[in-house]
Formats: structure tokens, sequence, C-alpha cells
């Protein structure tokens, strides 16, 4: 990942309407963010916050009211661009009577792949994605998990150096999301960049460089993940002093609870703690008591979404 090269994806002040009239309805509201090669970034938001509009409008499925969306330099939508993109759509309708090699042979093709490529990378997808023994099952008899599977499977099959997914985990089980995961972080570290829209947050904080929060149709937030984490580590320290010590320089910017001879401390940062827990031994203190607690990317999800409500 770097940001010294031009972005893969560029959008700036997009906004996508819909209506007509008094009932023109504003989906995505002046938003602008870039994604840089080899970065993998979720983009997080409740039902109707703008994400598959966003994405559709990358895509070249929905024009922009106003402001623009660029891949690889060129306009969403754009037939070179599109090329170079592996996409997955919210919702997938696939030809109920094709079978699944058929299926991924058919977007294989479109991808100028030749008949010896596609007899390679075919069964190696099948593979890989938990579907191994389902090639020639026709689409109807397909579960919604394993059409889910499918889908990423024709997404990556050219090995495209764009992957974009909407609702990337939708209808997968805990075996799906395993392997879903454990495919993405290979392509990771191959350096394929990774734009992709999920309600599972726990995916997004495993898998992502940085998340992009939006709400409305406007962005609220948007930053390494270990950053939107770091402040929410919360370490508890309870100590007590030798008598007529005073608690050690690093503890003065904290606010200090004292209840007898004891002292409680809430620290957010995991260096401090650190250094306090130093200093307090140095000093001869007792440490009575140490407690932690990490909140989640869902917990500070839902925090923020909250706080917008009220």
């Amino acid at each position: 990942m770097s940001q010294t090269s031009s972005p893969i994806i560029e959008v700036k002040n997009l906004v996508v309407e819909y209506g007509q009239g008094s009932k023109r309805i504003r989906a995505v509201d002046g938003i602008s963010f870039e994604i840089y090669p080899g970065e993998c970034v979720g983009f997080v938001g409740v039902n109707g916050a703008g994400k598959s509009t966003t994405i559709k409008t990358l895509m070249g499925f929905i024009f922009p009211t106003s402001g623009s969306a660029r891949l690889f330099g060129l306009a969403a939508g754009a037939v070179e661009s599109r090329k170079r993109i592996g996409y997955l759509p919210e919702v997938a309708l696939y030809y109920p009577f094709m079978k699944g090699r058929e299926l991924l042979e058919l977007y294989g093709g479109l991808h100028g792949l030749t008949p010896q490529e596609l007899r390679r990378r075919i069964p190696a997808l099948f593979e890989e994605l938990g579907l191994k023994g389902k090639e020639e099952v026709l689409l109807r008899n397909y579960s919604k998990g394993m059409q889910q599977r499918l889908g990423i499977a024709q997404a990556i099959i050219a090995d495209p150096e764009l992957l974009i997914f909407d609702e990337l985990s939708s209808g997968l089980d805990p075996v799906g999301r395993f392997d879903m995961r454990s495919v993405l972080l290979r392509l990771k570290e191959r350096g394929r960049t990774i734009f992709f829209s999920s309600h599972e947050l726990t995916e997004v904080e495993n898998l992502c460089d940085r998340v992009i929060i939006i709400h409305q149709g406007r962005i609220v937030t948007q930053a390494p993940v270990h950053e939107l984490l770091k402040p929410l580590n919360i370490f508890e320290l309870t100590f007590s002093l030798p008598n007529g010590k005073e608690p050690p320089q690093p503890l003065a910017n904290h606010q200090l609870e004292k209840t007898g001879d004891l002292y409680r401390v809430t620290i957010r940062d995991v260096e401090e703690y650190a250094k306090a827990v130093t200093e307090l031994i140095s000093a001869g203190a007792r440490i009575v008591t140490t407690n932690s607690k990490t909140q989640s990317l869902e917990d500070f999800f839902i925090n923020l979404i909250q706080a917008k409500r009220s």
C-alpha cells in the first residue's frame, strides 16, 4: 500500500439523487475519498446509508448528479477500467439452468481468458472457495451461500487489479466467511486492491487497512482501523502507595480516584499503561488489581451511529 502513487479509486464531492421534483431523494450527499494501490478498505453503514449507490456509481451503473468518480484515472464505467476490475453485486442473479463451471467459463471468457487458462483456474477456485464437487451442479440447486461463493469466484477468476464487493459476506455461514477471508488475505498479500461493503464488521476489522463509515449519504469518519480502535482500549489500575508518596508523574495527566489508601486510574493508551505500571513499581507502589477491555469496531460503529441519531 502506497499513498505516494496515484489513487486507483478517486471520488470527489459525489452526489447521487433519485426521483423527480418534490420526491427527489439524495442517496449520496457530497462524499469524497481515495483508495490507493494495495489497500483493503471497508465501506460501512446501516441499510440505506448510500453504500450500494456509491458502488453502483463506481461501476458506471448509475451516473452522478454532480461530483465525480474515477477508477484508474478514468471516468467510472469506462470500458478500459472495467477490464481491470472484479465485481460482486449485492444481489447476484444467475441463469438457473447453467452449471457452476459454465458460469466461470462465461465470466472468464468475457475477461479474455483462454480455454487453457480456464481449465487450470476453475478447479482451483472451486476448491479454494469450498465448492469442490459442485462444478457440474445446476445453479438452481445452489444455496444462497454457495451462490455467494461462486460470485466471489467469478469476481477473481481473471486475477484483476481491483476488487469491488457489495455486501461481501451476504449469505455465508461461518465456514464460508473463513474461506472467503482466507482468499482475500492471499489476494492482499499479492498486492491486489480491495474495496468492499459489509454488515459483518468483524470481517472489516480482520481484513481491512482502513474503514470508511457512511451515514445518511455522508461520510462520518474514515481512518485506518488501528487508529479507530486504539482509543477504544481501556486499562484500569488500582494501587496503593507508601506513606507520604505522591503518584508518579506519568499519572499526572489522568484523573485519579482515591478511596481510603487506594487509587484507581483509567488509561486509554497501551504505551501509557505500560509506562504507568513501570513507574508505579519503581515508586514502591502495590498494584492491587489490573483490568483491560478492548472494544471492537462494531462497538465503535454502533456508538457512532447512535450519537448521530441523537
